[in-house]
């Protein structure tokens, strides 16, 4: 059955032209995104051909595919079919955000020498291989008019282990990650905790991976949204959001259960539990340097 689906998708992916100018939008709440290849666009479908095989109750972690769209592209290069794709941000107002790629290993088999080599040292030199995770992206709204903090590319990528552990606290924090005290975490129990929070949507979503061995999943992110405006106004749900990006990579499983990404996703889960179980330790922590990097935005 994946093998029809896999054919489907080749089918599909002949429409694809050979080069594309980049040139993402957004229209009518939908993200559109163009396509490159042939391999481009199997690899851009993988959202339409997973949520074929997911539950329902999983379904709602991946984006919703919509078909392709002709469009023209910016450079004025003519008409490149697009790939309609939900706006994960959609009705969110100034959300914060926090792009976490799962996985102690982030490529796939069979990746070329090359590629093997690039992403071996970018997961040594991240927390990828320590943690099973690193944080590739943050950009954290800070209140009313005070716009968005976001760090250096080059200072997230040396992250230590401590470094994350701040960062995930930051996340839900009042206070700009600029003071030099430590992060308060007045948003925690709004954000990552509740009945539909963060590690709730992570519980099931690691239920699923316990069990299913149709898909291996690399190099692909959680990525965590919600709007500070909602939580500060103690509005339900908080525009709290789970979802799961980047299906470049995402390989049959022949049987076998993804412990890369299943296991990376615990070690997630785990560092958000203990922000939970102990939320005084972010106030209680001993004074110390404020994340040492830049806003980058």
């Amino acid at each position: 059955m994946v093998d029809r689906a896999l054919a489907h998708v080749a089918e599909l992916a002949s429409v694809a032209a050979e080069t594309s100018p980049r040139d993402d939008r957004d229209i009518w709440g939908l993200h559109l995104a163009p396509v490159a290849t042939r391999k481009t666009l199997e690899s851009r479908l993988a959202p339409s051909l997973v949520t074929i095989f997911v539950p329902p109750h999983v379904r709602a972690f991946f984006p919703g595919f919509h078909g392709t769209q002709l469009l023209p592209a910016s450079d004025g290069s003519g008409p490149h079919p697009h790939l309609v794709l939900d706006d994960l941000a959609a009705g969110l107002r100034r959300p914060s955000l926090i792009d976490i790629k799962i996985g102690a290993r982030t490529w796939y088999p069979p990746a070329p020498d090359d590629y093997v080599r690039k992403c071996l040292k970018k997961d040594r030199d991240t927390t990828s291989l320590a943690l099973g995770f690193r944080i590739s992206g943050v950009r954290i709204h800070q209140g009313g008019d005070a716009g968005f903090w976001r760090p250096d590319r080059e200072a997230v990528r040396r992250f230590t282990a401590e470094d994350v552990k701040r960062a995930l606290r930051q996340f839900v924090s009042s206070n700009p990650a600029s003071d030099p005290g430590p992060p308060d975490c007045a948003f925690a129990s709004a954000v990552y905790g509740r009945s539909d929070g963060v590690l709730a949507q992570l519980l099931e979503l690691k239920a699923w991976f316990e069990d299913q061995t149709l898909f291996h999943f690399y190099s692909v992110s959680v990525l965590v949204m919600y709007a500070r405006e909602e939580v500060e106004a103690r509005r339900a749900g908080g525009g709290v959001r789970v979802k799961l990006v980047d299906f470049a990579h995402v390989m049959e499983g022949n049987g076998v259960i993804d412990h890369n990404f299943l296991g990376g996703l615990c070690s997630l889960i785990k560092f958000i539990s203990e922000i939970l179980t102990d939320p005084d330790e972010c106030l209680a922590e001993p004074n110390k340097a404020h994340l040492s990097f830049e806003n980058g935005s």
